[in-house]
């Protein structure tokens, strides 16, 4: 399947978005919310994901370990279409529904897409501008205006950030102002202020200490009662502490995809055990 541009029909079906219920029962199976299902992606003449298949539950958190170049991030960017933003980059086979949407299809406007599927990178990047102003800025877009509704989206995203009782006396103070770690859970904010029902985390806690780190860890587990959230990162200890589900690649193959408890305690795979025990990586 190639690569296609855009139209403008109802991206609004996108992601048909039910209505929120947090989820308080781990124990409960989760359904499938976001499908992958023989994805073969290339950067130009190279591929770099082959005959991808896996299935991420819904309101869970999903981690994406490997080596170096192994995939993980390019299927992360695959999952909003960021990796449209790089030329000669296409799908040439292979399918990725959300809700049963597919998300390449003609039909699908990537930026709706991405208001859906929201995501942090790896460096915290807040906006040259107030803490009130970067949580607000995609909700501006929209084109909503009133300060009464802008005034709630900023102290519950905050607040659903684990960051207002820091920061709600210095709301229209620069958000580069912030420590490392604040930045990035304004990054989080920013993301939950639009109401995605996806967030991709791409190494979200690789620039912080380990204080601020534990911080995101907390946040990400409380985030999963209402998001669906999916973790590149290249520490396995992270992984096993924040994720249920844990998917191992190694060079564009998805190798094993298992609870995290699986994966770390009792893989299926050679090359999984070698790489979770550090015999490689």
């Amino acid at each position: 399947m190639e690569n296609s541009s855009p139209t403008s029909a109802a991206p609004s079906r996108t992601l048909a978005t039910p209505p929120r219920v947090a989820r308080k029962d781990d124990t409960v199976p989760s359904p499938t919310l976001i499908d992958v299902k023989g994805l073969d992606f290339y950067y130009g003449a190279k591929q770099a994901l082959f005959d991808i298949n896996i299935a991420i539950p819904d309101r869970r958190v999903t981690a994406f370990i490997g080596p170096s170049g192994c995939g993980k991030s390019t299927l992360l960017r695959c999952l909003n279409r960021m990796n449209d933003l790089i030329d000669g980059t296409a799908v040439k086979r292979g399918e990725i529904k959300i809700r049963d949407i597919d998300i390449y299809g003609p039909a699908v406007d990537p930026i709706e897409l991405r208001k859906r599927v929201g995501m942090v990178f790896q460096k915290s990047n807040p906006f040259p501008k107030s803490i009130y102003e970067n949580i607000i800025y995609g909700l501006r877009i929209q084109g909503v205006k009133s300060k009464t509704k802008l005034d709630e989206v900023v102290e519950k995203s905050l607040r659903g950030a684990a960051l207002w009782d820091e920061v709600k006396d210095r709301l229209h103070e620069s958000g580069l102002g912030l420590s490392g770690g604040q930045q990035q859970r304004l990054c989080i904010a920013r993301t939950i202020a639009v109401e995605p029902e996806v967030i991709l985390m791409d190494e979200p806690c690789s620039a912080l200490d380990p204080i601020a780190t534990a911080k995101v860890e907390e946040l990400i587990h409380e985030l999963k009662k209402q998001f669906t959230i999916i973790i590149v990162t290249h520490s396995m200890q992270q992984a096993a502490r924040c994720s249920d589900r844990t998917a191992f690649f190694y060079m564009g193959k998805l190798i094993e995809f298992d609870e995290t408890h699986n994966i770390f305690m009792n893989p299926k795979n050679a090359q999984t055990e070698a790489y979770v025990s550090g015999r490689f990586g």
